[in-house]
């Protein structure tokens, strides 16, 4: 009797005792639950699988995403999902900014999916939401983590004309990993993003994940070409797989690895540089104004 060979799953790598993750608890974390679900909202915490919900709702702050769940891109790396949007709902800005009253927030987060199907790619309901939380809260702050809107500079200038006070747009991963990790992105396209936002006055900022098969020389590459490009602030965190048709997980970056990146990062110029195993874009946001 003949043998078959035996296929091997690939081996999953045991997560290190520093990526523990802390358990969503407490009135501020119902609070904050309350709030998005009254209001018809949608947050990349959830949608994300963001590791941090439970620190950052339990502090009472969340990163609100618009323009609906459904995004039209499939990165390997999101947990976001993918398809053919149906939503595209022009009361959401007033929902928004009323949630952020509601919260009673000094600083906000605002993300949003890719809406590529869009003519506008979205820019509109973008500059109304930021219009109408100003309005509503003229004193909170506002960071906005935005698409690259597909190179579309009115749309761009239609976002950056409402002045936020952070505009900020992840390059993800370093440049010979694109093609992997963001198939429908392009490089060089979201390096002149944050360039056209720094010349147009506002402060710049970007992310990176780390533990994708990049190596310490690609890190320092990419930085190099934040800074070039106007980049005042900096964020690398550790990629964690969301599901098991994401990709994997190559290394489990250390700590000590992380804080040698974020003094590399001041040295080279960033304003200020977010490095650690449980950094997300809008992790400790409030910092970045």
């Amino acid at each position: 009797m003949i043998e078959l060979p035996t296929l091997e799953r690939p081996r999953q790598r045991t997560k290190p005792d520093w990526l523990k993750i802390q358990l969503p608890t407490g009135t501020n974390y119902a609070g904050v639950k309350k709030i998005v679900r009254e209001n018809d909202l949608h947050t990349i915490c959830q949608d994300g699988n963001c590791p941090n919900m439970g620190e950052c709702w339990g502090a009472g702050t969340a990163t609100l995403m618009i323009l609906g769940n459904i995004c039209t891109r499939s990165c390997s790396f999101c947990a976001v999902a993918t398809g053919r949007p149906t939503e595209y709902d022009l009361d959401e800005p007033n929902r928004v900014a009323n949630a952020v009253k509601l919260m009673k927030l000094k600083h906000c987060v605002i993300t949003s999916v890719n809406r590529d199907e869009l003519k506008d790619k979205g820019s509109e309901v973008w500059a109304e939401t930021i219009r109408m939380i100003k309005l509503v809260n003229p004193g909170t702050t506002l960071e906005t983590l935005i698409p690259d809107f597909k190179s579309d500079w009115d749309s761009l200038n239609r976002v950056l004309n409402q002045r936020p006070e952070v505009v900020s747009h992840n390059m993800e991963t370093v440049k010979r990993l694109y093609r992997i990790v963001r198939p429908q992105a392009k490089y060089e396209r979201s390096l002149e993003q944050i360039k056209r936002t720094k010349e147009f006055g506002l402060r710049t900022k970007s992310g990176i994940m780390v533990g994708l098969g990049e190596t310490e020389e690609e890190v320092f590459d990419i930085m190099d070409d934040l800074v070039e490009n106007g980049c005042d602030v900096m964020t690398i965190g550790q990629y964690l797989q969301p599901t098991k048709m994401h990709l994997q997980v190559k290394e489990y970056v250390t700590p000590t690895q992380f804080d040698k990146y974020r003094d590399i990062g001041m040295k080279k110029g960033f304003k200020i540089v977010e490095s650690g195993p449980m950094v997300r874009s809008s992790y400790h946001a409030e910092k970045h104004i």
